[in-house]
């Protein structure tokens, strides 16, 4: 990072920091004025009484992933909870910059699980490309260890003085091959950004989810763990037996392209221990699977969120876009898309 770059960072870091000081000053100032004056900026995307969000995953299309732009895309869309993924905080907080060449390392990738017979020189390029990403990771584990909250701190203020909350964090620090001291900087990094729980991927690991849970326990927050197509209404039962801090980040959408079909039962049964629920369109095994524009699927995302309204579910509906942008238009545009559709499920 330049100096003028760092000097600059610093600058914003250090008058968010008193404009954050104001907030509290000011909230305790005008604690007799009407919720409407303190309130004004929140909850503007809870619909009918469910809470509608966005993982920001939905806009990796975008051109701008810094933090400041994938607050402006959620602020466009109209969305005022957010599942922040790691980059845009993690980049906004000085995470070192990796020099690896993703595209050449998954051609390496595909090639060591390939079966083929390898050369000597494509050996090489493979063990290459593993001590690379090595190092790499040893520097962002150094790095997590040592970083400063500030940064987390500055973007929930940052954030919130344009409404919006954070309710979830996914940073790529919760796996098996991450130290300790990544799993609990992930875990205070999202109670820093004001966030309930966590998210990753089910690692299919009962000492893991275990461990998660402990470490999640001393930094009182919760572990929601993700699922794709090995989702089955069983999945979560030993980590949600393991602990309270342990919880369920349920796909809607990967549940039935597994072949499920009693996902509104699995909601009723589990919904007190389900921390947040993304909802896409796809395909049931039977249709393909594939990832389709919102209604021309198999899932039952009407049916759930009316569900969610008329149980008062207080779980965030997370939106994911993850089928093809139609050209012409963007990620913003068709989030947007998918909040309407949400809106007029519920005004069913």
């Amino acid at each position: 990072m330049n100096n003028k770059k760092s000097t600059s960072r610093r600058e914003f870091l250090g008058k968010s920091a008193t404009a954050t000081a104001g907030l509290v000053l000011a909230s305790q100032s005008t604690f007799g004025f009407p919720n409407i004056l303190r309130n004004y900026k929140e909850n503007k995307s809870i619909y009918k009484g469910v809470k509608l969000g966005a993982i920001t995953y939905s806009f990796r299309s975008m051109p701008d992933q810094s933090a400041e732009a994938t607050l402006q895309y959620l602020v466009d869309c109209g969305i005022t909870n957010v599942e922040l993924m790691g980059d845009p905080a993690e980049s906004f907080a000085g995470k070192p910059k990796s020099t690896i060449d993703r595209r050449e390392q998954y051609r390496l990738y595909r090639l060591s699980r390939s079966g083929d017979e390898l050369s000597e020189e494509q050996k090489k390029e493979i063990a290459e490309s593993r001590a690379q990403m090595e190092a790499y990771n040893k520097e962002v584990a150094d790095w997590r260890a040592s970083v400063s909250m500030d940064a987390f701190i500055t973007i929930k203020a940052m954030y919130a003085d344009k409404g919006v909350k954070i309710y979830g964090f996914k940073p790529n620090a919760f796996g098996k091959n991450n130290t300790d001291g990544e799993i609990d900087y992930g875990l205070r990094a999202a109670r820093s950004l004001g966030a309930s729980h966590v998210t990753l991927e089910h690692p299919g690991d009962d000492a893991h989810t275990l461990k998660l849970s402990q470490i999640a326990a001393k930094n009182k927050i919760t572990v929601a763990y993700h699922g794709h197509e090995q989702q089955t209404p069983t999945l979560w039962n030993t980590a949600l037996e393991q602990s309270k801090f342990n919880a369920m980040n349920l796909d809607l959408g990967h549940y039935i392209a597994a072949g499920n079909t009693d996902a509104l039962e699995l909601i009723e049964e589990k919904h007190l221990r389900i921390m947040s629920m993304h909802i896409k369109d796809r395909k049931n095994p039977a249709n393909g699977k594939a990832n389709v524009p919102w209604g021309t699927g198999d899932t039952p995302i009407t049916e759930v969120l009316q569900l969610m309204r008329d149980n008062g579910y207080k779980f965030p509906a997370t939106i994911e876009l993850e089928y093809n942008i139609p050209e012409g238009s963007d990620a913003v545009k068709e989030v947007k898309k998918c909040v309407e559709y949400c809106k007029n499920a519920l005004d069913s």
